[in-house]
Formats: structure tokens, sequence, C-alpha cells
């Protein structure tokens, strides 16, 4: 006989006394399955214990998938139901309670699987409930009207299933004897042993130590860390007097001189608060050792058994304990920041499993062997794209550099390297050197092949077939099998180093077609296109009829050694990636010009860099276009003034013998005349002779990038006025030359007084009157795009400069990076970089020389593509650029690089 009316509260029997409060503990992070036969109170207990939102009923299921939650028939659909929601809340990180039966071993399978899949604990709470309480219980409830037979048949399951639960895979099983214990049982929510989301930092996240106990010391040191050493001399502990944290990634241990040195620094830390740790597979391995568990003995796990085996047992004990309270990984600061020792991706994160934990220690392998037979590791790195910080080391590489929000701080110090920190949040790397090679690396730790010094070497995979680079501005941008074998080809054959090509250039649209009379271009377009795309400030800069030069200029030789891996002056390259100039003295002596200017401007200095990208225009045409100069444009020049003086001539002498008709047909083939002489005019004005750096102008428009910055996104004026100051610079040390020295003089007035003077051998150092100006400035005008007046200060600026032969100008916004209001495409997207107008005299090189008289025709042109691929190309350049500044390793800059050059070989008219 029951004491409880209430049919919904766990009914307590006449014979059993209350039982005393029992707290069950449950992980925030897991799946509790409730098990216990019908009206066991099941329902209540979740009721009580849980939200509403966390408790997934297989009543409630069934009532969804049949309006009847006692319709057995639906029972099928309805745990299906209940398995998929469970699945989505477990994969989303959250707490979930099963409400069902679960007497059966084929239903908890199922949801014990479910726990695995998703990494998170199962925790079984057992409702053991007397048959005769659930039926009374039952017969009180008028929706349940089976008899007495099934829930005796439910209850002899589950004291089956009593001594299998732990068996089955439940990692917790709170069993609960009785409806009084079911009554007084009290949930009670236990954090996860790696959720130290609450501790904020700052912290110093130390990579692979593997016994260098004083390269550990040093980097401690020089972090500003205070060592206590006990009345041996030995270091027990090292605190911060800023209150800093540090954080070891495991594998403390073998290899090195001095393991436990190391351990007895670490684990004191550990003890005082001052540190965390997380373990390594070394650990691991040294544990179970210790532990006398049979080990395979190798990989410096001699080394530290023989430095261990001459300390004291209590020494060996405490490490023993030590490495077996260590958690796989730890989630800092909000959750923005994951230690561990092998890395792990997002869908690991704070999750509990034997697979989370392998992953951990071990990472991931393709099942391959390299050649020095060592496993070929799954680049999970590559593919991460999570919102934390993951932190960790296992595989040594030469620098540690961030990839996708990752960092490997194991830069082999044993084998020679180095032993690197992170301060965290400052993402500041620090570093002291290894005192020696302790110990002969398998696989050398710096190979020759470009990128290994970062760890992954450019692959052939990463360029070869259909490829998806990821940016930050355009989402996916794809590249098509076609186009990377075409770029592949150029890459390979002719283009420079990879490890210079941190940039190549993208194409520019064509402003919109004009409808005036005589023209296919016209500035109009270009302010009401950037005006509709809400941009109401743009910038007109002159366009200097060159060809385009990415100038990559070194402030000394050891600059690009540092950054690049490859010495020297610099590089200069074209659209294609290819050398700009073929004569290597030459392009040193431009270099070495450029430098001069650059440090005499104080630009080094300022940037706070040692090396510079610039985007500019390399004059004349024909220093680059020489051969389609001769082949092309000068051979339908000279074809032209060949041929039409003798059929004007022939004309004429037909007009003469008074045969009518001809007339228009003499006016046509006089402007055919006169368009050739144009046409020839044009291309001519855009070549000259030049001698070594006589005759040659640089036109720079574009500071791109220096160490630790992507510059390209700085509003234009900041540019122009960077290399305004270059251009003065460089003119002022033309004057020095050209005039006679003077003792005692000072600074030339044209150099802005901060500036910094060229340093020694940057120069020549003697006089010479005919040396050139090598830099020139682009002109440029700020137009109001809602301002008529300034539109039309525009329109005359650009008439003005067309009318003396110029190429015409690059209408750009002020601000630079702008996503538009209404724009082309999505609202929001990336408005066009520039907007280029050509000048009617110049389109004649571009669509031949009558081509004013089939401006109807032209007027057709189609645009879309070709501004389509603008945007995608100037995504991926910015793409490259943040990378470079990032640190990012050479094949993920060189990703977005090589797809530039893909997309140049889409099919779009050349013309625009």
């Amino acid at each position: 006989m029951t004491t409880a009316s209430d049919p919904t509260q766990p009914a307590v029997t006449a014979a059993e006394p209350p039982a005393e409060p029992r707290q069950l503990p449950v992980t925030d992070l897991s799946l509790v399955v409730l098990i216990g036969t019908s009206g066991s109170g099941k329902s209540s207990f979740a009721r009580k214990h849980f939200a509403p939102t966390q408790v997934i009923s297989s009543d409630y299921c069934r009532g969804l998938v049949a309006d009847d939650e006692n319709d057995q028939s639906a029972s099928a659909d309805a745990f299906e139901l209940l398995h998929h929601i469970v699945g989505k809340r477990l994969a989303a990180g959250r707490l979930t309670v099963v409400d069902a039966t679960n007497v059966q071993p084929d239903s908890r399978k199922q949801l014990i699987a479910l726990a695995r899949a998703h990494d998170v604990l199962p925790i079984a709470v057992v409702l053991d409930v007397p048959p005769g309480v659930c039926a009374e219980r039952n017969r009180s409830r008028p929706d349940r009207d089976f008899g007495a037979h099934v829930i005796q048949r439910q209850n002899r399951e589950l004291r089956r299933s009593l001594g299998a639960l732990e068996r089955e895979g439940f990692r917790k099983v709170h069993h609960l004897r009785g409806a009084a214990q079911v009554a007084a049982a009290e949930i009670v929510l236990e954090k996860r042993w790696n959720d130290l989301r609450e501790l904020t930092g700052p912290f110093d996240i130390v990579g692979d130590i593997h016994g260098c106990r004083s390269e550990l010391e040093t980097l401690l040191h020089r972090l500003g860390y205070r060592i206590t050493r006990d009345e041996h001399g030995r270091a027990v502990d090292a605190a911060h007097p800023e209150g800093r944290t540090a954080v070891f990634v495991g594998d403390l241990v073998d290899r090195g001189p001095d393991t436990p040195g190391v351990l007895r620094l670490v684990m004191g830390m550990v003890a005082a608060g001052h540190a965390l740790c997380v373990p390594g597979n070394h650990e691991n391995k040294l544990g179970r050792a210790l532990g006398g568990r049979q080990v395979t003995v190798a990989h410096g796990l001699q080394e530290s058994l023989d430095q261990l085996a001459a300390e004291p047992e209590e020494f060996r004990t405490e490490v023993q304990t030590f490495m077996r309270g260590l958690v796989s990984h730890y989630l800092l600061d909000g959750g923005k920041l994951v230690v561990c020792h092998a890395g792990l991706p997002e869908r690991y994160h704070g999750r509990n499993s034997g697979r989370v934990r392998s992953h951990a220690l071990y990472g991931d392998t393709t099942g391959e062997t390299d050649e020095f037979g060592l496993p070929v590791r799954y680049p999970w790195a590559e593919e991460y794209r999570g919102k934390a910080l993951v932190v960790y080391g296992h595989t040594p590489v030469p620098v540690a550099s961030f990839l996708n929000n990752t960092i490997c701080l194991d830069t082999g110090c044993v084998f020679g390297g180095n032993l690197t920190a992170l301060r965290y949040p400052e993402r500041e790397l620090v570093g002291v050197p290894a005192e020696k090679e302790w110990y002969a690396p398998v696989r050398p730790l710096i190979s020759d092949a470009p990128g290994a010094r970062e760890g992954r070497p450019l692959d052939l995979a990463d360029v070869a077939g259909r490829r998806v680079v990821e940016t930050s501005l355009a989402g996916r941008v794809a590249v098509r099998e076609e186009n990377a074998a075409a770029a592949l080809e150029v890459m390979s054959r002719f283009a420079l180093d990879p490890r210079l090509l941190a940039y190549l250039p993208p194409t520019m649209a064509p402003s919109a077609t004009s409808r005036r009379p005589g023209h296919l271009e016209h500035p109009e377009e270009a302010f009401f296109a950037y005006r509709a795309d809400g941009v109401q400030q743009v910038v007109c800069e002159e366009k200097h009829m060159g060809s385009r030069a990415v100038l990559l200029v070194a402030r000394d030789e050891q600059a690009l050694e540092r950054r690049f891996g490859l010495a020297g002056p610099g590089a200069i390259w074209t659209r294609t990636g290819r050398a700009f100039l073929g004569d290597a003295a030459l392009t040193e002596a431009l270099l070495a010009r450029v430098r001069a200017a650059a440090e005499r401007a104080g630009l080094f200095t300022e940037l706070a860099t040692d090396w510079l990208l610039l985007d500019a225009e390399l004059l004349p045409w024909s220093l680059k276009a020489v051969e389609l100069l001769r082949r092309q444009y000068a051979a339908v020049g000279a074809a032209a003034r060949s041929a039409l003086p003798e059929v004007l001539a022939a004309l004429e002498r037909t007009a003469a013998r008074g045969i009518e008709g001809l007339t228009e047909l003499t006016e046509r083939h006089r402007r055919r005349a006169a368009d050739a002489d144009a046409f020839s005019a044009a291309y001519r004005r855009y070549c000259w002779p030049t001698e070594g750096l006589r005759g040659i102008r640089l036109a720079p428009f574009q500071v791109l990038a220096a160490e630790g910055a992507n510059l390209a996104v700085r509003p234009h004026d900041e540019h122009l006025g960077w290399l305004d100051r270059l251009v003065v610079a460089d003119e002022a040390w033309v004057r020095e030359q050209q005039e006679p020295a003077r003792p005692g003089a000072g600074q030339p007035e044209a150099v802005q007084p901060e500036a910094v003077q060229p340093s020694t051998g940057q120069q020549p150092s003697q006089q010479h009157p005919d040396v050139e100006p090598l830099l020139r400035a682009t002109g440029r005008l700020v137009v109001d795009t809602a301002d008529e007046a300034s539109i039309a200060a525009g329109i005359a600026w650009w008439e003005e400069l067309t009318a003396v032969g110029g190429e015409g100008m690059v209408v750009k916004p002020l601000a630079s990076l702008v996503r538009g209001t209404s724009g082309e495409g999505r609202p929001g997207g990336l408005v066009q970089p520039g907007l280029k107008v050509r000048g009617r005299e110049y389109l004649r090189l571009i669509y031949g020389p009558d081509y004013t008289e089939h401006l109807d025709t032209l007027r057709r042109r189609a645009l879309g593509h070709k501004r389509s691929l603008a945007l995608r190309e100037y995504a991926l350049g910015l793409e490259a650029l943040d990378r470079l500044a990032a640190g990012e390793p050479l094949w993920r800059v060189h990703e977005p690089v090589f797809a530039v050059l893909a997309l140049e070989s889409e099919p779009v008219d050349p013309r625009l």
C-alpha cells in the first residue's frame, strides 16, 4: 500500500522508511539515460531535476508522430525521432536526458552509440521501484490501461540488466533502490575536467620540452617568471609577478638530458597553481612503463627511464600520480582557447571519450609512412575553421606559425631547434635556441623544399585539380581543373621562386559602356556606379601606360631570409609571376634605388618592417612588351601607312578622270588613314629607349604589405602620401648626385625633416650629373560622387589627361576596401576596388585604329564576367596578404596567389 495520493509524484510504501538525501553527480555535457519500468517515476524525476528542454520523452515523441502518446504501433517512428533529436542536442553540446523505460539492452545500445558518436559520457540513472508500487501508480492513470504482466516483464528485464550497465559502456551508474531513494535523490551537475573556461589568463603556453630543463628555465626567465629552487639548487616552482599562468602542451619527457628536472619544475608549478599541463604521447607511454605495463622502449624513452631510476622512489611515485591526473585538453578563456598536445578539431572541443583523448595525444594519421618511416599526419589544421585558437605541439616544425587559428609550438628544441612559447592573448611568440642538439632527429628538422622551414612544404596536391579557396571577403572561390592546369604550367616553368611570390595583382574591370557620342568609356559611368553602391568619395588616379609590376624590396640582404626563407635584395615580377627584368644586375640596381628612397623617406621605420611589397607600373611599355610592339602594333601601323596612301592616290586619280560616286569611299579611306596615324602615335607615346636605369620610370601607387600588416586595405590617400615621400626622396638623391658636394650642406629642402638618410652602400659615392629620377608620382583627384560640380571637375581632369596622350585614369573608392549598399550582385557585397576609364585615343590600341567606326557594335560588349573575375581575384589577393601578415606558412599564402593566376585563364574578352 502506498502513502502517496498524487499519482504524478513518486510514491513511498508504508514499509519503506524515508531515505537519506543522496547526491547524484552528472557531467554537465552528457547523455543521461533514465532506466525503469513504467510507473517508476521517470517523468516526474526528469521534471524535478532537469529543464523541460533537456528531457526527450519517448511518450512525447510518440505523441508527435501519432497524436497519441500511448499508441504502441508508432513506437518505431517515435524512437527514430527521439534518437534524431538526441543526436542534434549532443552535436550542439547540450545536456540531454532520455525519458523512456530503457530496460532492454538493445534500446540502451543505440543510446550509448549516440553518446560515443558525439564524444559525451553516457550516464545511467536506474529507478528501481518495486513492481507493486509501479502497478498502483499505473492504475491511477486512465491512459495506462495495460495489465500487470507488462510491469512484471519490464521488471525482469531490469533485473537482468543491473549487473551489465557498466560493461555496456555507461561511465556512471546511479542505482536508486526504492521510491524513497528516488524521492530523496538530488542531481548535482559537475563540470567536465577539461572545462576551465573561467580561467581567462593571461597565459604563456610552452611547446614540447623533451627533457631540456636548462632551456625551459631560460625561457621562463625570458617570459618574466621568477624561479624557486630547493636546498639542492633545483628548480621546483616558477611564478610570474603579474599573475600570468604557464600552460604546457605535453611531451615534457624523453630524449633530452634532464627529464626529472623538467618534471620537478613543471609539477611544482602545477601544484602551486602557477601552471597547467596537458599530457603528451611521451607522458602517456612513460606513465605506463613506470606502472609496469609492457611498452616498446623507443623514441627516447630509455633516457627517461635511466634518469628516473636515479631518483628516489617517492619522486617516481609522484611522477606517476601526476601523469595519471593529466587531462587530455583544456578549454580556457570562455572557450576561446584550446590547449592540447597533438591538435584537436572543433567537434572534439570539451568532449570526453577515448577517441578525443587519442586525438589529443597522438593526432590522426593517413595510414601512410614517409621516406623516414614515420607516420604521415593527417593535416587537420588545414581544414580547421573553429572560433577557438588551438595551441598544440607534437610534430616538430622549424618555425611556429599560425594556420587557420591554430599554432604548433613544437619547434624541435631537443633536436637543436628552439623552445617556443606563445603569450596569450597577445599572440606573441617568444623563443630560446637549444643549447645543442641533444637527440638526433630521424627526419631532418628543416629540408630544402620551399615552405619546409615552416613545417609544411609546397605540394602538388595543393594546386592540382579543381580547387576551392576560402576567403574572408568573398567566401569560397572555386578554381576549375583546366584553369589550375594552365596556371601550373606557367607557375612551374616561368614564375619566380614561390617563396617570394606573395601576391599577384587582380584584373581590373572597365567602367560601364558610355553612350556619349564618340566615346566607348567615360568617367561619369564610373562615378555613377560608385554612387549607386553608396560610395561618396572616390579617388581618380592617373593611369600610367606601362606594365604592372609588383616589387618586394628588402631593407637588407638578410630581411628576406628572415621572413621568406630566401636571401637577396628582393624581386620584381609581372602579373603572371615572371621576373620582370631578365637582367639580374638591372633588377638589383632598380631595387637599390627604391630601397634607398624608402630608407630616406623613413618608410621602413614608420611601418616597423624590414621589407615592403609595392604595386606599381614600370615604364616604358616597351621595356617588357617590345616584341608585342614589333609584331602587333608596329606591324599594323606600318601596313596601314604603306597601303592607305596608295589607295587614296588611286581614288584621287580616278576622281580626276571624271568618274563620279567615289566621294564617300575616298572620305572613308581618308578617315582610315588618319586613324592609322593616330594609332601609331598612340603606341609611340608609351615607348622610348632605355639603357640601364636611364629611361626607366617606376610609378608605385600602393604599398601592399609590410611585416605583420596587410596595408592594401588602408585608404588610398595614405598610400599616395607614403609614395609621394618615396618620390621626393628619390628626387632629392638625384639632385645630390647632379650637384657638386658642398661641405656642411644640410638636408635637401624637398625631403621631409623626419626622413632617414640612405645607409652606406645604398647609393653611388660619387656625383653623376647624368643620373635621372627613377620614381614617378601618380596624379590624383578626389571626387565627391554626390556633388555634380565635383563630378564635372573629375571629367575635366580625365579629358585633360587623355588630350595630351595619357592612357586615362582609374577610379577607386577612397576608403579602399568597401562593401556596397546596393552593390553588384547581392546587397552588401564587395564593391569593385577600381574601375578603369581609358582615353579615346588609347582605346585604338585595344580595339583597332578605326574602332570609332564601330561603336554601336562595341557598346554591346558584356562586362558581367569581367567584373565577377575582378572581384574574385581582388578577394584572393587580399586573402594572400592577410595570410602573409598573419605569418601563415608558405603553402597557405601561395594558395590564393596561385588561384589568381588560374582565374586569369578564364575565357574573358582580353580587350576589356
